[in-house]
This record gives structure tokens, C-alpha cells and sequence, in this order.
């Protein structure tokens, strides 16, 4: 029988430790376990309790102070062991703060040896509701609030929560939050998660029973999806940018601000007719933009494809902004696009070839 995991994932850490003793407390059976980065140690603390009490306390040295080592070298070895000595009923597993699920949930859905004794029941995001707007779509650094998960680590604030939100199956707010974050919460989310308007409304036997479903999560945060969305919900604004025309490389090398600036979430996909094959994914929030290759197109029609998210009023020039970035009916046949290079190198790496 497979023990079912919790995975509960978040960039404030009193959210996050405020939901870890509500589910403890709802699920009596369960074994917590808390992964905590030390990065100017280096070092992986480990803690694992019960209703009995703290049972252990270990630090782990890691070669390299990062979320991908602290997975591969504790986190995933932890719940196969905790799982393998058959004294709980379910695991409850506190991920470092700012690391996503996505890495876990791969490993147990395609590691034969792990998926034998684990299910990752659900991904639960805890938030921070006096700063909810702040965290989703502000200009904070990770290491401006001490949060970074590695010396390398230069991202958002917002980028990382809005993602975390995004991959959730179930919310979990903690403190007083206003109806415009709550209203942006609800836009981000997977239209079927679970909200808990309160850390202690969180229902653990609905969790065990088995909300998450990787690939629903993966279609839902994938670049490049295609499905309509739900209404937008009342505090909140959405902006749903489409074209199956191609971004023109120049002008988005000196415009990516007009769309990718500001205080808001956006992400999406696009294509440039130097890269015709890769689908290149958008990623932004609170003025923080990153662009990477995701995957090959393949069978699926080439688009472009930006949504935005905020509250309050949208910026009157997105649509226009959207716009002059498509390539033209004319420049695609003036332009030599079977040129060697298009300026994103440093992000997409060398053109392979073009359309």
C-alpha cells in the first residue's frame, strides 16, 4: 500500500509553518518532515515529528546549497524511508521555502522504486495574506527577504510564488487577506483547487484522498496551453494576448519591458521565425522576466500566446504593446530568417535553424 504525501510549498515561512501544525493537527497519523536551506552554511536541515514529538534532527552538508541537490540528496531518500518503516498513515512534507512540487512529483510518478511506496496526494501553496499582492506581483527579490534557495539564486518574489500558486492543488491562506488578493489568488490558481480561506479550514482527509493529478498540472502551468479560461473574478483584471503570427526578434530584444514590466503576472508562450521549432516559454511578475526554451512544438500549431494577470486597472497599452511585437505579412518575406543568429542566444541558445 502507498503512503500518501502532502507536499506543502510557499515563499513566506510563517504561512508555511502555520499550515504544517494545522495539517498535523488534522491528520494525527501523519509523520511531518521540514526541509530547510541554509545557504550561507550550505547545509540541509532536516527535522521530522509526530504527535509524540520531534523524532530527529540532522544536517546534511551539500556540495551545492540548491534545491535540486536538496531533493535529489535528502528530500526524496527521507519520504522513501519514512514511507518504508510503516508507522504512519501519511506523510506531510514542508519542501524548502521557495522550492516547487514539480521536481518531487516527476520523481515519484517516474521512479518505479519510489512510486511503489509513495502517492503525492496533494500540493498545497500556503500564502501569506496581509502581503498576498505584494508576494504575487511585487518587485521583491527572493534575496532581498533573505529567501534565496542558493548563492545563485537571483529570482523574484513573485515569480516564484505566482508559480507555486499555479502548480497547487489546494490554497491555503494565512492571516487577513483583501478581496483584490484574494481575488488574484483565485485567477492564478488551477480552476479546480481547493481554497482554505484560513490554514485551519484545510481538510486533510480531502487532501489524502487524492487531489493531485500530474498531468492536469502539468497542462494547466504548460507555456504553451491552449484551453479557454474561467471568468475573470470580480478585484482583479486578466489580459488574454493571442496570435499565431511570430514575435519579430529585434523589436522584442529592445521591447520585452513594454509587456514583461510592471506590476503584474504574465506568462505565456511564444515563437520567432529564427527558432520555428521550439516553443519558448514567457515568465513574469512584478517587472521580472525570464524567456527559455521549453520544448519542440511537434504536432502542435505554432502560437503565441501571453496572459496577464493583476488588480486594479490593466495598462492601457498591452494590446497595442502585443501587437507591434508580431511579425508582419511583409516582414516575413523581406527578412532573411535563415540568418545564424537573433540576439536571444544568451537565453535560447544558438539558432539551429530557421523558417
Amino acid at each position: 500500500m502507498r503512503t500518501p504525501v502532502v507536499l506543502l510549498t510557499g515563499v513566506d515561512p510563517d504561512a508555511l509553518a502555520t499550515t504544517m501544525v494545522s495539517l498535523q493537527f488534522d491528520l494525527p497519523t501523519a509523520v511531518a518532515v521540514r526541509h530547510h536551506i541554509d545557504v550561507e552554511r550550505a547545509v540541509l536541515q532536516r527535522t521530522v515529528s509526530d504527535v509524540t514529538g520531534v523524532l530527529e534532527r540532522e544536517e546534511i552538508d551539500l556540495e551545492h546549497a540548491c534545491v535540486g541537490c536538496a531533493v535529489r540528496e535528502d528530500v526524496l531518500p527521507t519520504l522513501d524511508r519514512l514511507a518504508a518503516e510503516g508507522r504512519w498513515a501519511s506523510i506531510v512534507a514542508h519542501l524548502p521555502v521557495g522550492a516547487a512540487a514539480q521536481q518531487v512529483c516527476a520523481a515519484v510518478e517516474g521512479d518505479t522504486r519510489l512510486s511503489r511506496r509513495l502517492r503525492i496526494a496533494a500540493v498545497v501553496a500556503a500564502v501569506a495574506g496581509p502581503t498576498l499582492v505584494e508576494d504575487l506581483v511585487g518587485d521583491d527579490l527572493l534575496v532581498e527577504r533573505g529567501l534565496q534557495t542558493s548563492e545563485e539564486d537571483v529570482r523574484g518574489v513573485g515569480e516564484v510564488a505566482c508559480a507555486l500558486v499555479e502548480g497547487a492543488d489546494a490554497l491555503a491562506v494565512h492571516g487577513h487577506v483583501e478581496a483584490s488578493g484574494l481575488s488574484l489568488l483565485v485567477d492564478l490558481a488551477r480552476p479546480d483547487a481547493l481554497l482554505a480561506a484560513t490554514t485551519a479550514q484545510l481538510d486533510g482527509a480531502r487532501l489524502l484522498a487524492g487531489l493531485h493529478d500530474h498531468a492536469r498540472t502539468r497542462a494547466w502551468t504548460d507555456p504553451a496551453r491552449t484551453h479557454h479560461l474561467p471568468p475573470v473574478p470580480p478585484c482583479s483584471w486578466r489580459v488574454d494576448l493571442r496570435s499565431d503570427r511570430a514575435f519579430h526578434p529585434a523589436r522584442l530584444l529592445e521591447s520585452l519591458g513594454r509587456l514583461g514590466g510592471g506590476r503584474h503576472r504574465s506568462r505565456g508562450c511564444f515563437w520567432l521565425p529564427t527558432r520555428p521549432d521550439d516553443v519558448l516559454a514567457w515568465d513574469g511578475a512584478g517587472g521580472q522576466l525570464s524567456v527559455g526554451r521549453s520544448r519542440p512544438w511537434g504536432r502542435q500549431a505554432r502560437h503565441t500566446r501571453i496572459v496577464l494577470h493583476g488588480v486594479g486597472h490593466p495598462p492601457a497599452h498591452l494590446q497595442d504593446a502585443f501587437d507591434d511585437l508580431l511579425l508582419r505579412p511583409d516582414e516575413a518575406a523581406a527578412e532573411a530568417w535563415s540568418r545564424t543568429t537573433d540576439g536571444f542566444e544568451a537565453w535560447l541558445g544558438p539558432v539551429r535553424r530557421a523558417a
